[in-house]
């Protein structure tokens, strides 16, 4: 596993998704679908809109997950960051709650056009000291930062600067084609 490097694994980040930070959550959504349509590297597709400041530097990330989220503001006060299966909460009271704190009442396109509208800085999180990793870091490393942090990705850095992402995706390809070749 010390053979591979994150710098051949990762995608550019020429090739990912990227808004300004004074973008649309709908304008972030159209850049994951030109991203998408436009990566041929794998079958995997991006999962996240990287968020960049004026000068161009990675401030923020929005995931599939923060742009479901966004359709109901609702979600920030009930899971303060958390989803609700890590406290031991059945299936039946995640339902419930849709309920008691009347979600999704109104129409599919009003939460989707209004969620559109809102600034992308409302919704990306700031990624932890644990989702970044070096380009010439080894897949043992990136591996080990994937499990233990449950991350879905990482920002590849170099030289102080963010240059790549590398996806869970790309990990797994890379361990079960080494796996495959030698089995």
């Amino acid at each position: 596993m010390k053979s591979y490097k994150v710098k051949d694994m990762m995608v550019p980040l020429s090739e990912y998704a990227t808004v300004h930070d004074d973008a649309t959550l709908y304008e972030a959504v159209l850049s994951l679908e030109k991203a998408q349509a436009e990566f041929h590297q794998s079958s995997y597709r991006h999962r996240a809109i990287l968020v960049l400041s004026k000068e161009n530097k990675v401030i923020g990330k929005i995931s599939q997950l923060d742009v479901l989220k966004a359709l109901e503001p609702k979600y920030n006060e009930m899971l303060n960051g958390h989803g609700l299966h890590h406290f031991g909460f059945t299936n039946n009271f995640m339902k419930s709650m849709l309920k008691e704190y009347r979600l999704f009442e109104n129409s599919m396109e009003n939460l989707c056009k209004k969620a559109a509208e809102q600034n992308v800085k409302n919704f990306m999180y700031t990624p932890s000291q644990g989702e970044y990793i070096d380009a010439n870091a080894t897949l043992d490393v990136a591996t080990h930062q994937l499990v233990v942090g449950r991350h879905q990705s990482l920002l590849v850095t170099e030289d102080s600067g963010i240059i790549g992402v590398l996806r869970l995706t790309d990990v797994f390809t890379a361990v079960y084609q080494t796996m495959r070749a030698c089995c």
